[in-house]
């Protein structure tokens, strides 16, 4: 409803009274006359300091709505103006004043005096406008967010608060400086705030959140011994949960004794947090003490306890440790539940015990209980391992009765199996019901039946087989890879994976993956012969090209061979194809090129190697190491390395006597590297032979590096040519 607008006269003129309602009639319409140059409000509307006429603000009120309060509905959502594009969207839910603040921090980057300049602008920045600013997402980098923080608490009369303080925590811990914040404590201390058990608790989840557990008991003895704090029972259960998931448990049982020194009294999650931990480690004695403590001081475990307990040594594998858990159950008269059946019954099974779990299985359902299907899935994986693919094919038809789907797992065991026991025709037939069932096939459905129909040579069902992938659009070439890789793996299979891949070409079915897989399996049988043959394939195919792993498996095929020469061409096209060799291409590159007397190339392989493969070779760093203490140019600093690598129990390859022959013909002269080669055979680290070997390749070596220098210092004086035209005479 529109009010209307008073004229001047009313609003100027004398009030009626000089009493107190006077002061309240201007406190009303303001605490001094309106003139000429100030505007006015009437009706809601401001002048543009001008005094309208008494008819122009009539008329101005005229052309207001006039609200109906019928019609007004409480559900409409007024949407507020939306904001300018420029702003990002993690700052739209920002105070103007932080969005300006952060705004300066990010576009300069550093700080600076324009950032400076900028936040002088403000006339004050209150702690909760800090712990905005530094609570903004994305963060601020820590040297923009430490610099500010700091300067806030600079200002006139400024007192951070407990907001501010843990808003910095996070922003510290966020950006990586766990340490960073760890010293806020000592700061909020050294600012007349001392900290209290929510720091300790920010803390606390922080380095939970991320398992350092270490650094969490570090602050814990921190803040209980520097600043008094002591944890209610709530957070001495996230330290203990902590400190026992990072694998501390003896920090978790000193910290559960100071839970004690404290007169706190434990929950059941304290106990079930301490007892998961014991489990973990293997102290089963320990955690029925625990049980016992329990008992007696709080109540008696119930039954997700027990099934939690269960759960964590099943995962250890302390099959022992779940029956005794699980006759202690009994004891305390707790009824297991179907997640504490189907622990024990899956943990037996994987155990070998799968007898056992079959009896709690039927105590299962004359319990009535519903079971999961993955509880009959580890029974079958049970009986297949142990042999019985007649007692896990029952159970599967038990399963069905039952009103439950075999899921892939279940048929892949029962496939497996009986391919193992020779009845290939009957998981064929399983193999039927799971393309029935809609169930795609894996690998590990299909590779025993492939693998079965090769050993017997039936190619007529295997390629049977291949068509029926085809026809489900799987990835053939993947399975065909993925069977050569399960075939030769039981070792023997060389000759007959050979003859089922002359079968598979025939018909198209070939990939380099494969190449490979049989290139890599006869050379770790040391058949060079037929490894060269499909590396000969390859090369002359137009439709597959090698690849790096094909190079990779072919140099030490090469380098055994004695063609260095070809193994090194290898090597170039692949750096052409900017590829990066095996660790084993390179060991073996380089240890043909120490033999035939190349050691400035074979120098040069390994620092390439260190530089691109991860983790290289430790022979390589220790060459690395020789060339390095050669410098000094005393034999004595350099056996005091080869001392090193024997104590560490690394062999003394070639790669190392030709670092020292590098070494020391580069930096010092060739009697240093026979003096260290005359240490060593008389140590009797080094035979009479290879001791004749290494001299020989020393002087050559020596030549070769004489003639480097002599060929550069005529190409320097412009002599070469001269050169030539002598050898060329000779």
């Amino acid at each position: 409803m529109g009010s209307v607008a008073k004229p001047d006269t009313a609003t100027t003129s004398t009030p009626p009274s000089a009493g107190r309602g006077s002061r309240k009639f201007y406190f009303f319409y303001g605490h001094r006359k309106p003139s000429q140059n100030r505007p006015v409000v009437r009706g809601g509307l401001f002048s543009n300091r001008k005094t309208l006429p008494s008819s122009a603000a009539s008329a101005a009120v005229a052309v207001l709505p006039a609200v109906d309060f019928r019609d007004w509905d409480p559900e409409y959502d007024i949407k507020p103006a939306p904001l300018p594009p420029s702003v990002p969207a993690a700052d739209r839910r920002l105070s103007p004043l932080a969005r300006y603040i952060l705004d300066s921090l990010r576009r300069h980057r550093r700080w600076c005096p324009a950032v400076l300049s900028d936040l002088r602008k403000l006339r004050r920045v209150p702690p909760d406008l800090v712990a905005e600013v530094l609570r903004s997402r994305p963060l601020l980098d820590p040297s923009l967010s430490t610099r500010f923080f700091h300067w806030a608490g600079k200002q006139k009369g400024f007192c951070h608060s407990f907001a501010s303080y843990n808003a910095f925590a996070y922003a510290l811990n966020d950006a990586a400086r766990p340490a960073a914040a760890d010293q806020l404590p000592d700061l909020m201390l050294a600012q007349g705030k001392p900290p209290s058990e929510k720091q300790l608790e920010i803390l606390v989840r922080m380095h939970a959140d991320a398992g350092r557990g270490l650094r969490l008991f570090h602050i814990y003895r921190k803040m209980r011994g520097k600043f008094g704090v002591k944890p209610r029972i709530f957070l001495y259960n996230r330290i203990l949960d902590a400190l026992v998931r990072t694998g501390h448990l003896d920090l978790a049982l000193s910290v559960y004794d100071d839970l004690r020194a404290d007169g706190l009294k434990e929950e059941a999650i304290t106990f079930t947090i301490l007892a998961k931990g014991l489990c973990r480690a293997g102290r089963t004695d320990d955690l029925l003490q625990v049980l016992e403590r329990m008992r007696q001081e709080l109540c008696r475990p119930d039954v997700f306890a027990y099934t939690a307990i269960i759960k964590v040594l099943a995962s250890e594998g302390n099959v022992d440790g779940c029956l005794r858990v699980w006759e202690e159950m009994a004891k305390d008269r707790v009824e297991a539940d179907v997640m504490a059946y189907s622990t024990m019954v899956s943990c037996l099974s994987k155990a070998g015990r799968v007898e056992k779990g079959c009896q709690l299985f039927h105590k299962m359902k004359r319990k009535g209980l519903v079971i999961d299907r993955a509880v009959y899935g580890s029974l079958v994986e049970g009986f297949v391992a142990e042999g019985r693919v007649g007692d896990g094919c029952r159970l599967l038809e038990e399963m069905v009765d039952d009103g439950y789907r075999g899921d892939l797992g279940i048929y892949n065991s029962l496939i497996g199996g009986l391919c193992a026991a020779g009845r290939v025709d009957k998981a064929h037939k399983l193999f039927l019901i799971v393309i029935q069932e809609g169930l795609i096939p894996s690998f590990e459905t299909v590779t025993p039946l492939m693998s079965a129909f090769a050993d017997t040579s039936d190619m007529s069902k295997f390629f049977y087989l291949v068509n029926q992938l085809v026809e489900l659009e799987l990835p053939v070439l993947d399975h065909i890879s993925n069977f050569f890789t399960f075939f030769i793996a039981k070792g023997g299979r060389e000759s007959k994976a050979l003859e089922v891949f002359e079968s598979l070409k025939t018909k198209g079915y070939f990939s380099i993956s494969i190449y490979n897989i049989l290139i890599e399996r006869l050379h770790s049988i040391e058949d060079g012969k037929h490894a060269h043959a499909l590396f000969e394939e390859i090369k002359c195919s137009k439709d597959i090209q090698p690849d790096s792993f094909t190079y990779s498996l072919i140099i030490p095929c090469f380098v055994e061979k004695g063609d260095i020469r070809y193994a090194c061409s290898c090597y170039n096209l692949m750096m052409e194809n900017s590829w990066t060799p095996s660790t084993e291409a390179y060991c073996s590159l380089v240890k043909g090129l120490c033999k035939i007397g190349e050691i400035n190339a074979a120098i040069t392989l390994v620092k390439d190697c260190l530089g691109n493969v991860t983790s290289g070779p430790m022979e390589f760093k220790y060459a690395l190491t020789v060339l390095n203490t050669c410098r000094l140019k005393k034999p004595e600093k350099v056996i005091e390395v080869l001392d090193e690598m024997i104590d560490e129990g690394y062999p003394l390859e070639d790669i190392i006597y030709c670092a020292i022959m590098f070494g020391f013909c580069k930096y010092a002269s060739s009697g240093e590297a026979r003096k260290v080669f005359a240490v060593m055979k008389d140590r009797n680290l080094l035979t009479e032979a290879n001791f004749i070997v290494y001299e020989e390749l020393l002087n050559e070596h020596l030549k070769k590096t004489t003639a480097g220098l002599v060929i550069s210092g005529m190409k320097f004086f412009g002599l070469e040519s001269k050169l030539r035209w002598t050898s060329n005479l000779d």
